[in-house]
């Protein structure tokens, strides 16, 4: 095994945090990554983190608003009827579930077709620093080893290649949950308690978490063009300008390469935006700027997602 290869493994690669009501602090990020040079990200990637996490936090912000207030709180009554019961609270159990019931009966009455109601919201993100190659060499080895049937020995290789900001969501199934809810209050009027308790542990055992990935080098990418389009465009360019714009193209397509070995896409989704960058260098070169040149590069990259 490389040692770029080792690296991946022995510094694990990933971060993975979860934030039930927020993004996870990107210092807490920096500390495991500073932990290995290896992974260390180039200052100029790093000028474009902030935007990046002011980004997700204000998706983070829009995902929570979507949360039904009303299902939060059947939630929470379910949970309280269940913790009621192993307490033989069993009248309490009971006005907890009526409550349950009338706010999912609210949010049907509201919208008959919804399917899943928000209840939950939280953020994980999962950032890998290092080269694109190492990452190419990771998936090589991983493939050998499948090839030999030493499927435990690829597994690792394979579970640290990521690098996105998951936004993961949990739901209230309005099909089956209240039914639930309802069976386990007849079950209780009819002293049938153990029944209710596993009827509304089942319930709650059928919550759907669904997750949208965004991955963390496109978002870098975006920045980056978005901060070099306006050098470009600017007539009166520096020497440090030119320098600038120059770091802050090349980064972008590391970025996207980095997509690219990743599997965030196939091979030709990213060529036509690596053909862009070349002409945009070729374009700013000496100095020379120009309005426009971004527009099709920038359609390219969030068309990947």
């Amino acid at each position: 095994m490389t040692t770029n290869l080792k690296s991946i493994l022995l510094s694990a690669a990933a971060l993975s945090l979860v934030a039930a009501h927020g993004v996870p602090a990107r210092g807490q990020e920096q500390s495991q990554s500073q932990a290995n040079p290896a992974q260390e990200q180039s200052p100029t990637a790093k000028s474009a983190q902030p935007e990046v996490d002011a980004g997700v936090a204000k998706r983070a912000d829009e995902e929570r608003k979507k949360i039904v207030v009303d299902a939060e709180t059947a939630l929470d009554q379910t949970k309280k009827a269940l913790a009621l019961l192993g307490d033989k609270k069993t009248q309490e159990a009971l006005e907890a579930l009526e409550v349950a019931t009338g706010k999912l009966e609210l949010i049907l009455a509201r919208d008959p077709k919804l399917a899943l109601a928000p209840v939950d919201t939280g953020v994980v993100i999962r950032d890998l620093y290092a080269d694109p190659n190492a990452v190419k060499d990771a998936i090589k080895e991983a493939r050998r080893l499948l090839g030999d049937g030493e499927v435990q020995k690829a597994r690792p290789l394979v579970s640290n290649l990521a690098s996105e900001v998951v936004f993961q969501t949990t739901n209230l199934p309005l099909a089956a949950y209240p039914t639930a809810i309802k069976s386990a209050a007849g079950l209780i009027a009819k002293s049938k308690v153990d029944e209710a308790k596993d009827t509304l542990q089942a319930a709650l055992n059928t919550l759907v978490i669904t997750e949208v990935a965004v991955p963390l080098p496109v978002l870098r990418a975006q920045v980056l063009l978005k901060d070099a389009e306006k050098l470009a465009e600017d007539d009166k360019r520096s020497e440090e300008g030119n320098k600038s714009l120059a770091a802050q193209l090349d980064e972008a397509r590391k970025q996207i390469r980095m997509a690219e070995a990743l599997g965030y896409g196939k091979k030709a989704d990213f060529e036509p935006i690596f053909e862009q960058i070349k002409e945009i260098e070729q374009k700013s070169s000496g100095g020379k700027s120009g309005k426009g040149w971004f527009d099709r590069i920038k359609k390219q990259v969030s068309d990947l997602f």
